[in-house]
């Protein structure tokens, strides 16, 4: 399949849940092995692991966050995706999300297996897995480590579990736009993260994207920092997270991803942040009323090979395996914004009420989160956070 096929497919699904209503099937924070209210796993790849993550454990938002809704996740290598037989090569790659089908990531998994069995004419087979079938965000890295899998995608904040300098990730309004991002992850600072992972038996060969948390709530719009006073917001179980929507003025109450639509429609809490995929394809839309763009987090993904079957490869398919997920997050990047875009628009179409935060209002909350990001730059190394900001700073020039 060419680009332009996985991108029109990956927009066509969008259009069909919105059309179906059935979005509550997937997304971005999902609780691997957790079914919600039919909800998919969409919070799965990057609060389950990610909550796990930039904290003393959590729950499974992207990756080991995530719920099997919906899908029934067959493996790819095993349903038809590809025109090369498994039989014939001599290297098969498992690779694993927590997130359905439906989202953008699985859609870049897919063009990373077939540039991978083309490239090497099928003696490399790609097995694909969506909706945590291998597992959730840290059990499938803990396999990568064993060597029991061979790839997976999660976001930064599980993968703080082993490498604590990518909480620098989880750093409120560390980015002002996708772009910025791009260029310092893409950038020597972020292959110095990424680099770090080898002492972990796992190799960090691209950045993909997870995308912008936004703010969802019951009560009021969200434009100021006066509005968060008093609102019961759910969050990962990430400490950071919690001191910096305290410092907002927000009641933050951490809890699993499985027990959030149901936490929302009973009013246990007001509200809940993350991307708008997740918002849309897990149904948000149904227990809240108010949308803001507070894009106070941005997340990555990062895509790991487990390091025993990188080195195990000849040097000429470690580099064809390393392109693959070069180009094929370039394409995820592109897909992922398209499709949240138009999942924002869906939310509003839904009946949402969307809130666009003025430059004023997101700079008083920046300045407010500051003594929690001073707090945990002392964790993480001032070296390392001074120069993502200068990376930052550079990139904006």
């Amino acid at each position: 399949m060419k680009k332009s096929l996985y991108l029109t497919a990956a927009l066509a699904a969008t259009t069909f849940l919105a059309a179906c209503g059935g979005g509550d099937n997937g997304g971005n924070e999902a609780d691997p092995a957790n079914n919600e209210s039919g909800a998919n796993n969409a919070e799965n790849t990057e609060e389950t692991p990610e909550e796990n993550a930039g904290n003393e454990g959590g729950e499974n938002e992207n990756a080991g966050e995530e719920e099997n809704g919906g899908n029934e996740a067959d493996a790819d290598g095993e349903d038809g995706g590809g025109e090369y037989a498994q039989e014939d090569a001599s290297h098969t790659i498992r690779g694993g999300i927590g997130l359905n089908s439906d989202h953008p990531q699985y859609q870049g998994l897919l063009e990373f297996k077939e540039i991978v069995e083309s490239e090497t004419d099928g003696d490399i087979f790609v097995e694909t897995y969506h909706s945590g079938q291998l597992g959730d965000d840290r059990s499938m890295m803990e396999a990568l480590q064993l060597g029991s899998q061979e790839v997976t995608i999660p976001s930064t904040a599980p993968i703080a579990n082993f490498v604590n300098e990518f909480s620098v990730f989880d750093f409120p309004f560390l980015f002002p736009d996708s772009e910025t991002a791009d260029q310092v992850l893409d950038g020597e600072v972020g292959q110095e993260l990424l680099d770090m992972l080898d002492d972990q038996n796992m190799v960090g060969l691209a950045y993909w994207e997870n995308g912008f948390r936004d703010l969802t709530n019951s009560e009021r719009e969200v434009a100021s920092m006066e509005d968060f006073d008093g609102l019961t917001i759910r969050t990962m179980e990430n400490d950071l997270h919690l001191d910096a929507f305290r410092e907002l003025g927000a009641n933050p109450t951490p809890m699993a991803f499985t027990e959030l639509f149901t936490a929302m429609q009973q009013g246990t809490v007001d509200g809940q942040e993350n991307p708008y995929a997740t918002i849309y394809l897990e149904g948000f839309y149904e227990v809240q009323d108010y949308v803001s763009d507070t894009h106070h987090i941005y997340s990555p993904f990062v895509f790991l090979v487990s390091k025993q079957f990188y080195d195990g490869l000849p040097e000429d398919y470690q580099q064809i395996v390393s392109d693959a997920a070069v180009e094929a997050g370039e394409f995820q990047r592109e897909a992922n914004r398209e499709a949240n875009d138009q999942y924002l628009q869906d939310l509003q179409d839904e009946g949402m009420t969307f809130t666009e935060i003025s430059d004023e209002a997101r700079q008083e909350m920046q300045d407010a989160v500051q003594p929690v990001i001073d707090e945990y730059s002392g964790e993480i190394g001032q070296d390392l956070v001074d120069r993502v900001y200068q990376a930052i700073e550079d990139a904006q020039q």
